[in-house]
């Protein structure tokens, strides 16, 4: 099985950025335990702080991947054209995001994506990554 997992902008800080929302670990260090979690799947990684290099990769791993875990970072508010991408592709979509969006300020409330996605997971740190690959391997 092939997931990919789309990072969206700013999430290359992890472990820099606003720590006491999104803690201290980096996302590199994150996926190696994700890839000794599930040895059996084949985990690709992207990042970006670019919308469109985004929508090139959803569109590219959109059909050649089993599953996306996407977290859109703040185009989750802003981008209809992310949002269109994920609506596009072949690939069910899990949409995460690190804090809970929904306590935070009123524009991180409104997502072009999750009405797109397979489902949506905030507010669980790194463990929503965990949660969406879970899912994914169940469908």
């Amino acid at each position: 099985m092939k997931i990919a997992i789309v990072n969206g902008p700013n999430l290359n800080l992890l472990g820099k950025r606003e720590t006491d929302i999104y803690g201290n670990m980096p996302f590199e260090q994150f996926l190696e335990f994700l890839k000794r979690k599930y040895p059996h799947v084949e985990l690709s990684y992207f990042q970006s702080n670019v919308e469109g290099e985004l929508i090139n990769e959803l569109q590219r791993t959109g059909f050649e991947c089993d599953g996306i875990v996407l977290n859109p970072g703040g185009y989750t508010h802003t981008s209809v054209a992310i949002g269109d991408a994920v609506a596009a592709i072949k690939a069910p979509v899990v949409e995460v995001h690190i804090s809970n969006v929904q306590a935070r300020e009123d524009f991180r409330k409104l997502s072009h994506v999750s009405g797109k996605a397979a489902g949506s997971i905030f507010g669980l740190g790194l463990k929503g990554y965990e949660l969406a690959i879970d899912y994914l391997l169940s469908r």
